[in-house]
């Protein structure tokens, strides 16, 4: 079979001769031979396959940058780019569907979180830091109030840029009406990010300071919650223990393109490398979302000092069993330390119910 026409390519191709004009532009899809004296372009049947191949990541609403790099790989590393792309684009949807319930709610009349006199659920909390058995120093920082729970591991000098971190979020614990959570939720973790950027501009010494930072904020029955880095928050409701957030680190990137299993990461030489960080060279692309509370859950933050060494049957036995907060924190930060301690242990706990006042554990 001779040359193809760009409309014959297009047909064949399914698509159509202005994305093909586009695509030889961005050199992503060049015409094997353009006519010296007509200018058509004319296509090779063999780079059909090409060409759907392109079709089909458009439709799945790719980039085309990331369709170019696609495109190059060999079928088995290019079927791992496009599973991680499209585990990249479901946890993105189910934020945006939190997102999407809430504005329903809000303006349908239904927000019970938009006024603080309305405000029915309380929590009990307590948190509790320890440096470890192995570190000299403890690098994390928490903090537990009635409304806003947080947990900070810094690196890069020692605990100020966790602690700075929290101390720009501290205002939210004054109360934030429901339906500015998210806004109230990004500015503060911009501060944040000011805050840390300033501490490593004072001294030379703290230029690559950084750290993790995972919050939760009350308002109502309404929970807001931002997270960048390694630690986590879970959530414990009828029984079931849930991780709401997604640790931003090369391992879990890994497992979500499939190459390793989280048996593997557990051991990977980069399993403390992150990718999204405030401040510390990492990206500053936190996640946000919302969630609507109940009375009986029980909500864990927590540095990777805990979860790094003490399973995750562990934890949610603890939680579930232990009505006490207090108490909670304290055999949360002893099993770390009996599994060796090799890091800094920070854990927040909190549980709600339907009372006026509640005291702090």
């Amino acid at each position: 079979m001779g040359l193809l026409t760009i409309g014959a390519f297009a047909r064949a191709s399914r698509l159509s001769p202005k994305a093909l004009r586009l695509y030889d532009e961005l050199g992503l899809l060049p015409p094997a031979r353009v006519d010296p004296y007509s200018g058509y372009r004319l296509y090779d049947p063999a780079q059909l396959e090409r060409a759907r191949l392109v079709a089909w990541l458009r439709r799945l609403g790719m980039p085309l940058a990331d369709i170019r790099a696609v495109c190059e790989l060999e079928p088995e590393a290019a079927a791992r780019e496009v599973r991680a792309y499209w585990a990249r684009v479901e946890a993105d949807t189910a934020a945006r569907r939190d997102l999407a319930a809430f504005l329903v709610d809000h303006l349908s009349g239904k927000d019970t979180a938009m006024s603080a006199d309305h405000t029915t659920l309380r929590i009990r909390y307590a948190v509790l830091s320890d440096t470890g058995s192995v570190r000299e120093s403890n690098d994390d920082a928490g903090y537990a109030g009635p409304r806003l729970l947080a947990v900070a591991d810094g690196f890069g000098g020692g605990r100020h840029a966790g602690e700075a971190a929290i101390e720009a979020l501290k205002p939210l614990d004054a109360g934030v009406p429901g339906g500015e959570l998210l806004s109230a939720l990004e500015e503060a973790a911009h501060r944040a990010r000011e805050s840390v950027s300033a501490l490593a501009a004072s001294d030379p010494a703290l230029r690559d300071v950084g750290t993790t930072l995972t919050a939760m904020v009350w308002s109502g029955s309404r929970l807001g919650l931002v997270h960048i880095g390694d630690s986590r928050a879970y959530l414990l409701r009828d029984g079931e223990l849930f991780q709401i957030t997604h640790d931003h680190t090369v391992v879990q990137s890994l497992i979500d393109e499939g190459r390793i299993t989280p048996e593997e990461a557990a051991s990977h030489p980069q399993r403390a490398l992150l990718l999204r960080a405030v401040g510390g060279g990492s990206a500053f692309e936190p996640d946000f979302a919302l969630r609507d509370a109940r009375a009986d859950d029980r909500c864990l933050l927590c540095s990777d000092g805990l979860t790094g060494v003490v399973p995750t049957e562990e934890i949610q036995r603890v939680l579930a069993s232990e009505d006490d907060p207090g108490r909670a924190v304290r055999e949360l930060v002893a099993l770390a330390n009996r599994a060796g301690g090799p890091d800094n242990v920070t854990c927040v706990v909190a549980h709600v119910a339907e009372q006026a006042a509640l005291t702090s554990a």
